[in-house]
């Protein structure tokens, strides 16, 4: 029996988008790790699988997996494809997601930008979360980083202007680091003007990617906590660039990026292990 799919990018951070809203899906980590193997599975950054919304106001519930099939709270991009899904389906350019960190209203505009209300950030160690009490805003490792959760752990390094540091270097010990015991997204920053940063993020369970909603925006609230922005700017990550505001009147973090649909498919889940 062949089950059908989405294939969607948010400025390159790619998706596989299923639908359990009907029915259940076999869908255990192991098979969305192998779903999401570029080289013997569909392919993508993060998997994303849709279920009935089971809180008033929301018009889905969406769970996000990383590559590896380990479940995250939140992903920014993802969420901007699941709300131009879920407008076209209903009607509506204001659908509201359900997700692990909170229901997350969006808003599409005319020009096909969507808006994501990803939130106020989590700042105090306990919620990034942290193995122990130390200051989020000079974590004590490498390159001195920031630590922010936007429903998902991020620490964020800021780097000189035309610092060729390369995140594949490290990235990958600083995201499974002891001080992080969920792991952690690691952003590297160079911030360019007040309002104009440039970003890459290595994402845990994903490694490098074209760009992050989230890293996105935490990158930005740590960038104002050290004074270094102003409560808007632009992120220009290497699949392209997303608006990012930390909102001073309630503290909330708005997202303005693209969703764009890369085609539609089925797959016969039966034949990818369990």
């Amino acid at each position: 029996m062949k089950t059908s799919f989405y294939k969607m990018h948010g400025l390159g951070n790619d998706f596989v988008i299923m639908d359990e809203r009907a029915s259940r899906l076999d869908l255990t980590p192991a098979r969305i790790a192998a779903l999401s193997d570029r080289q013997r599975g569909i392919g993508c950054d993060q998997f994303v699988v849709l279920r009935p919304a089971c809180r008033d106001g929301a018009d889905v519930f969406v769970r996000f997996f990383n590559a590896d099939g380990t479940e995250s709270g939140a992903c920014g991009n993802a969420s901007r494809c699941v709300a131009a899904l879920i407008g076209d389906e209903r009607g509506t350019m204001a659908p509201v997601l359900q997700t692990r960190a909170g229901l997350l209203p969006t808003r599409i505009a005319g020009d096909g930008v969507i808006t994501v209300d990803m939130g106020p950030p989590a700042l105090d160690w306990r919620d990034i979360p942290l193995v122990r009490e130390v200051d989020t805003l000079h974590l004590p490792l490498w390159g001195d980083p920031a630590a922010a959760s936007m429903g998902n752990p991020h620490a964020t390094v800021f780097l000189d202007v035309g610092d060729t540091t390369d995140p594949r270097v490290r990235g990958p010990a600083m995201e499974c680091d002891p001080l992080f015991p969920e792991r952690a997204n690691i952003g590297f920053a160079q911030v360019r003007a007040r309002d104009d940063m440039r970003l890459r993020v290595w994402e845990r369970g994903a490694g490098l990617t074209l760009a992050c909603g989230s890293g996105a925006c935490a990158a930005v609230v740590n960038a104002v906590r050290r004074g270094l922005v102003g409560r808007t700017c632009v992120v220009e990550m290497d699949g392209g660039v997303l608006s990012v505001t930390w909102r001073e009147s309630d503290g909330h973090v708005l997202m303005s990026g693209p969703a764009v649909m890369s085609f539609e498919g089925t797959v016969a889940l039966d034949t990818y292990p369990r």
